[in-house]
């Protein structure tokens, strides 16, 4: 869906090849410990990324998925670790922009 909406996609190997499996064309980029330049961290710290969409599978993507999500907080880049989180952002992305409401007014208990 955002590859349809017009947004330039970027994505470590395996996600790279799984959306190259489903024709969305991404551009591949570095893990920070895969030791190439620029690496997804130098992405984030050069404003080059604005949403990120980082699920985990296994011990070694947690541990690798640490700094990106440091990096995000730290430059304030949206960020969510559910494909059902990406997918509310999409749904809001494309919703029409005339009020905003706070989820905690939506879901009062």
């Amino acid at each position: 869906a955002l590859a349809r909406d017009g947004f330039r996609l970027l994505a470590t190997g395996g996600t790279a090849r799984a959306l190259a499996r489903e024709g969305v064309a991404c551009e591949r980029v570095h893990k920070v410990t895969e030791g190439g330049r620029p690496h997804v961290v130098d992405k984030i710290k050069g404003a080059e990324i604005d949403l990120i969409i980082n699920t985990t599978e296994g011990k070694r993507a947690i541990v690798d998925s640490f700094t990106i999500r440091r990096e995000a907080i730290q430059n304030k880049v949206y960020y969510t670790t559910t494909i059902t989180g990406a997918q509310a952002i999409v749904a809001a992305l494309r919703s029409p922009a005339d009020t905003v409401y706070r989820l905690q007014d939506l879901h009062q208990a």
